[in-house]
C-alpha cells in the first residue's frame, strides 16, 4: 500500500468515526486491512493537518481541517522555519533550539497552532522544552514538528 492509499483510508475512517487517539487510527487501519504502526500514523495525521474537533459524544477526535486551521498550521510551517536551528528529543520532550532572543516567539506559535499532541511549551532566551501528550514520545513529537518546518502540514 502507498502512502497515498493509507492516507486516503485514513482521510476516510476519520470521517466515518470518531477517533480521538493515533492508536485509535492504527486499530481502524488495521481492522481495514492495512498494516500501520503508531509512528507512521502520527506522521500522516501531521502530514494531512488534522486536528481535534468535539464528536457528537463530547470528546475531542480527529476531523479535517478548516480554513481557519489550515492558516494556522500555515503560520506554524513559517515560524518554524523562520526561527529553527535544530530539533532533538527526550523522554517526552521535544527540545527545540532558536538564535537568541526567538524562542519565546516560537513557542507562542506553536501554541497557537493548537497541536493535538502538544500538551504545553516552555521557552528560554534560545531553547524550547514542547512536552507531548501522554502516549506519545519526545521522538514523535519532533518528527511532528520537523514535518511542520518542512511544509508538510
Amino acid at each position: 500500500m502507498s502512502k497515498f492509499e493509507r492516507q486516503g483510508v485514513i482521510l476516510r475512517l476519520v470521517q466515518e468515526r470518531e477517533l480521538a487517539t493515533q492508536a485509535e487510527v492504527a486499530d481502524a487501519l488495521r481492522r481495514a486491512g492495512f498494516d500501520a504502526v503508531q509512528t507512521t500514523v502520527s506522521r500522516d495525521i501531521a502530514q494531512l493537518g488534522l486536528v481535534k474537533a468535539r464528536g457528537a459524544g463530547g470528546r475531542l477526535v480527529y476531523a479535517l481541517p478548516g480554513a481557519a486551521d489550515l492558516d494556522r498550521l500555515s503560520e506554524l510551517a513559517s515560524a518554524l522555519r523562520r526561527w529553527v536551528t535544530s530539533i532533538d528529543s527526550t523522554g517526552n520532550l521535544a527540545v527545540v533550539k532558536t538564535p537568541p532572543g526567538y524562542a519565546s516567539a516560537l513557542a507562542r506559535a506553536i501554541d497557537e497552532a493548537y497541536l493535538a499532541d502538544v500538551a504545553g511549551t516552555v521557552a528560554g532566551d534560545d531553547t524550547i522544552f514542547v512536552a507531548a501528550r501522554d502516549g506519545l514520545t519526545g521522538a514523535d513529537l519532533g518528527e511532528e514538528l520537523r514535518h511542520h518546518l518542512e511544509g508538510d502540514t
